[in-house]
C-alpha cells in the first residue's frame, strides 16, 4: 500500500512538472512559429515581386491579379500563393496606373502574425505593427 502511495505521489509530481514545462515552453513555441510565418510572408512578397518583373518582361504590363501569375496563367508562382492564402497570411495583388501593389495580412491576427505588409513595383517591403493594413507611408523592413 505504501508503495502505491509513493508511486502515485511521484506520478502526480511528474504531471505537475510537465505542466510547468509546457506553460513555459508553449508561448515561446507559438512566438517562434508566428515569426517563421511572418518571415515566410516576406519571402512570398519577394517571390511576387520577381514574378511581376518576369510577367512584365513577357507581356509588357504587370499582372493585375494573383491568378495571372499562377499555374492557370503564366505559372510564375505556386497554386497556394496564387489562391491568395499561404502560410497563415492572406495576399492581395492590385494593379495601379503606375504598376501594382501587394498587401499581406495574417489570416488570424495575433496567431499567424502581428504585422501587415505592403509593397509596390519599387520592391520596398513596408511593415506595419498592428492589424491595420500596411501602406506606402509605413517604414521599410529593417527600419523602426
Amino acid at each position: 500500500m505504501k508503495f502505491i502511495l509513493i508511486a502515485f505521489a511521484c506520478l502526480a509530481g511528474l504531471v505537475v512538472l510537465g505542466l510547468i514545462v509546457m506553460a513555459v515552453a508553449l508561448p515561446k513555441m507559438v512566438g517562434a512559429r508566428r515569426l517563421a510565418q511572418e518571415m515566410a510572408a516576406v519571402h512570398a512578397i519577394t517571390t511576387l515581386n520577381t514574378a511581376e518583373t518576369q510577367y512584365y518582361s513577357q507581356f509588357g504590363h504587370y499582372a493585375a491579379v494573383l491568378q495571372e501569375l499562377g499555374p492557370g496563367g503564366s505559372a510564375l508562382i505556386d497554386t497556394a500563393l496564387a489562391s491568395g492564402e499561404k502560410g497563415g497570411f492572406r495576399f492581395e495583388l492590385q494593379s495601379t496606373p503606375t504598376g501594382y501593389t501587394i498587401r499581406a495580412a495574417p489570416i488570424e491576427f495575433g496567431t499567424s502574425g502581428t504585422h501587415t505588409y505592403y509593397c509596390d513595383q519599387s520592391m520596398a517591403i513596408r511593415q506595419h505593427s498592428g492589424s491595420e493594413p500596411a501602406g506606402e507611408n509605413d517604414p521599410p523592413l529593417g527600419q523602426p
